[in-house]
């Protein structure tokens, strides 16, 4: 007798994160993972909580993080959202926003879990293809759509859109529909959008305290945009879960933001670690995107990159490959700290001789 319970269950292909290792004993460039610690604040902030009080809800709204980061940009409580990490807030959005029936438009190579939730979801989308250099051609979201959502800088090529794209954008949609900028990677080179969120009401700006702010462990993403949107994503937010930001992370959040000094020394060095190692990878052969993200997307015409990926695992270090139509040569490599990009160099030195002498 056949089960009938099981024609009830949902069917998915889930987005799939880059390998967790289980050793320590690695080189990790597969994550898009900062190499540097938080700021030196955070650890005394968490230090300084008193663990009695965790027996309480933390603040519905994000409290003291919402005003904190409404203070950093310039904006009002009620244009900042907080929430368990950007993925969440991104999956909110979509449920959010997405609702016309109209499909929404976002790049066929980009952040793979886009798509994810649209099936999840039941949303409809189209994608549109990316310039020779894997740039987004802004002129390509202007039609009749359902929502648009890009990543600046792009994953996983690292790409930016050209200066004013997202300007040039908004006028083109003319409030026909939500979009989205995701903004994971902004924090190593690219010009960030928040500060047009008051000029178009329809734009959401989603950030997170990952990448840039090295505290992925924590879980922690915010979004910027009008009252009208952020009041929309309190609604769905408190539909799933009343309390995703706990209270630890919210300490850590703001004591991140408060020390801006370091938040920005990092991210500078990290920047200057990827375009020197980019130089070096050049002058190897390599073709790489001008990426403005922590990571490098590089291709070398007389190379294997499942190969190059296998060489490089067998000597501790982890890069991420996408098997995917035109992105299957490339590899993406997260910047890590200029030890183990010297590593990583060495190693592909190392197989490019191995390929030459066979």
């Amino acid at each position: 007798m056949t089960a009938g319970w099981r024609n009830n269950l949902i069917r998915l292909d889930p987005y799939r994160a880059g390998e967790q290792p289980k050793s320590a004993d690695v080189i990790k460039l597969n994550a898009n993972e900062n190499p540097y610690p938080p700021a030196p604040g955070v650890y005394a902030a968490v230090r300084g909580l008193e663990c009695e009080g965790l027996r309480r809800y933390p603040s519905a709204d994000g409290g003291g993080l919402r005003r904190a980061l409404a203070a950093y940009h310039g904006l009002d409580e009620g244009e900042v959202f907080v929430g368990n990490g950007s993925d969440e807030i991104l999956a909110l959005a979509f449920r959010a926003f997405f609702n016309s029936g109209s499909p929404v438009l976002f790049p066929d190579v980009t952040y793979s879990f886009y798509p994810v939730w649209c099936r999840l979801f039941g949303i409809a989308y189209e994608t549109r293809g990316l310039a020779e250099d894997f740039s987004a051609r802004v002129d390509d979201y202007k039609g009749e759509n359902g929502g648009v959502v890009l990543a600046n800088p792009n994953a996983p090529t690292g790409v930016c859109l050209p200066d004013g794209g997202v300007e040039r954008l908004m006028r083109r949609n003319g409030g026909a529909s939500v979009v989205i900028i995701d903004e994971a990677y902004i924090d190593f080179g690219g010009v960030s959008s928040v500060g047009l969120v008051r000029e178009f009401e329809n734009l959401l700006v989603v950030q997170t305290f990952s990448k840039g702010r090295a505290l992925a462990g924590m879980r922690l993403g915010m979004a910027f945009g009008s009252p009208a949107l952020i009041s929309v994503l309190e609604a769905v937010k408190n539909s799933f879960n009343s309390y995703p930001v706990d209270s630890v992370a919210e300490a850590a959040g703001i004591a991140s933001i408060e020390d801006d000094a370091y938040f920005r020394a990092r991210a500078g060095q990290v920047a200057a670690t990827r375009d020197r190692v980019a130089g070096q990878m050049r002058g190897m052969g390599f073709r790489l995107t001008d990426s403005r993200a922590n990571f490098l997307f590089a291709a070398h015409p007389d190379i294997d990159a499942e190969a190059l990926k296998a060489h490089l695992g067998g000597r501790g270090i982890l890069v991420r490959h996408f098997r995917l139509p035109g992105i299957e040569r490339h590899l993406r490599i997260s910047v890590g700290t200029d030890a183990e990009m010297d590593a990583l160099l060495e190693g592909i030195r190392e197989f490019m001789e191995c390929f030459s002498a066979m």
